[in-house]
Order: C-alpha cells, then structure tokens, then sequence
C-alpha cells in the first residue's frame, strides 16, 4: 500500500466513530506505516475491510458532511392567501 492510499483511507475512517479496538488498530498501523514505510498484506485488508464496513453502514451519507442525511423529499411551498 502506498502512502497516499492509506491517508486515503484514514482520512475516511476518521469521519467515522470507531471503537476503542478499531482506533488503537487504526492508530498502530499508521504508526507501523511511519516507521517501516511499509504493512502486511493482513494489515493492508482489515484496513480497507474496516473502511468498507464503516462507509456502508452509514446510509444516504452527505460526501461533505458525513454526520447528515440527504432528505430524499420533495417539499412543496406553502401559499398564503391574503
């Protein structure tokens, strides 16, 4: 895994509320990438695997602000009458 794919990816699980688990994995791997420049393959696919899980539990996700929903409605303007 290069460098900018794995900022890629902890960018994205940042936005993401993770376990305790997850953040210290999240947290090790980063620091194993920092020192070595380099991760395992079991590394490389819990990483994405966590990413994927995370991303698609998360429904009708605003790409901006991931905490909001897209409201999928249409409303319609009130008319008043005088």
């Amino acid at each position: 895994m290069n460098l900018e794919r794995l900022q890629w990816i902890m960018s994205g699980l940042n936005r993401y509320k993770l376990t305790e688990k997850e953040d210290q994995f999240v947290k090790s791997t980063e620091y194993d990438f920092n020192q070595k420049s380099i991760l395992t393959e079991q590394q490389e696919e819990k990483l994405e695997f966590l990413y994927k899980e995370k991303s698609r539990l998360t429904p009708n996700r605003n790409y901006l602000s991931p905490g909001e929903s897209i409201s999928q409605k249409k409303t319609k303007a009130k008319k008043y009458r005088p």
